[in-house]
């Protein structure tokens, strides 16, 4: 199957009414006194949220605005894939791939589709772009086979841009897009100009050696890294290790998945673009198949040992997770851009994670950094 078939979002108005009276008639865990975020996501934000979510968002305000831009369906490797394909109308657009992670979605890079493919100066640089929804992500639906991790993902997203006839492109992600965008680069490097990302997740190997010499700024990063692992990890041993036992409360409730998602969306993000988010998984059915994704990667075969070896650039954010080069340059041999950012606001704290979502957070900061690592490499 080579098809490529128009999409459109049409909700049946029936799924927004349950949503709305599974809203009303929500049931509230109790919560102890005094005891803030310490227990996890706090009562308060959540019932805030939810409280927006009834009576405040528009899903189909938000469906417009989404089938203003050309939609897509392909199936890829016995799956239905989901995608946004919007070309520039400059003929020396340079076609990229945009990957999300989780509990994001494609509405990550609304704010930066306007300025990547129609810039204002004739001297900053075009894209095409593909924005694709995760296998069992969004209107890619729930996948219908296992081993979805980020090396099949990579695998599909190649051929997709195959099918769409782009023999050269970069490859663009964050969060989990920022593990699927290096292994574009490693399994067509004779297609992939350039690979940039948010974050990437290069981890201590366990040699004492490795820490010898290391700068204050990068064990404050280790320190960062510890205390996330310490305090916010628990989602992901969860969907690593049991995600199907999860995806039962959040399939039934939406607001145990509001609880659950928004643990990862910072205070400091809007409201419309939490629940924006959140109401996509519900309203797709994809909040259960969206958590194999954690355990597919976590139980994957396939363990590349070379680093890769295409441009590779990053655009790190002060509050997300803290890249450390010499764990980075292990691991990716071609690093010729690195940018760190100070973006955060007084609005949130330590959970914030302040510019992990930098392309609706920081979106000209975003797009300048894309811009630079893509015309350096011309």
């Amino acid at each position: 199957m080579t098809a490529i078939t128009p999409f459109t979002i049409d909700i049946p108005q029936a799924r927004l009414d349950d949503l709305a009276a599974r809203l009303r008639n929500a049931l509230y865990p109790d919560e102890l006194s005094g005891v803030g975020d310490a227990y996890g996501v706090p009562l308060g934000r959540v019932q805030e949220l939810a409280k927006y979510w009834l009576e405040e968002f528009d899903w189909r305000a938000l469906e417009s605005e989404l089938n203003a831009y050309p939609q897509f369906t392909a199936e890829i490797d016995g799956e239905d894939i989901h995608f946004l394909h919007i070309r520039s109308s400059r003929p020396d657009a340079t076609p990229v791939i945009l990957t999300h992670g989780w509990p994001g979605s494609v509405l990550e890079y609304l704010d930066v589709i306007a300025p990547l493919t129609e810039p204002e100066s004739a001297d900053q640089p075009a894209f095409h772009l593909v924005i694709p929804s995760l296998p069992g992500f969004g209107f890619s639906g729930p996948t219908r086979s296992t081993g979805w991790n980020r090396y099949r993902t990579a695998r599909a997203w190649a051929e997709l841009m195959a099918r769409l006839g782009y023999q050269r492109y970069g490859a663009i992600g964050n969060d989990g897009g920022s593990m699927v965008s290096p292994e574009i680069g490693r399994i067509a490097p004779e297609n992939v100009i350039g690979v940039h990302v948010t974050q990437l997740f290069s981890f201590p190997s366990g040699d004492p050696a490795e820490f010898e010499g290391l700068s204050e700024g990068d064990m404050a990063a280790l320190q960062h890294l510890q205390w996330f692992h310490e305090n916010k990890m628990a989602f992901n041993t969860l969907h690593s290790q049991q995600p199907q036992t999860l995806a039962y409360a959040l399939a039934d409730s939406p607001i145990g998945l509001l609880g659950w998602n928004s643990q990862l969306f910072g205070e400091a993000l809007d409201a419309q673009f939490v629940i924006a988010n959140v109401a996509l998984y519900w309203l797709t059915g994809t909040a259960g198949s969206s958590l194999r994704f954690y355990y597919e990667d976590a139980h994957a075969t396939e363990q590349p040992t070379e680093p890769t070896t295409v441009p590779t650039g990053l655009a790190m954010f002060a509050g997300d997770f803290q890249s450390i080069r010499r764990f980075a340059d292990r691991d990716h041999s071609n690093i010729v851009s690195w940018n760190s950012y100070d973006t955060s606001s007084d609005q949130g704290g330590a959970n914030d994670a302040a510019g992990h979502y930098s392309a609706h957070e920081a979106p000209e900061v975003l797009v300048n950094d894309i811009r630079g690592f893509f015309t350096g490499l011309a």
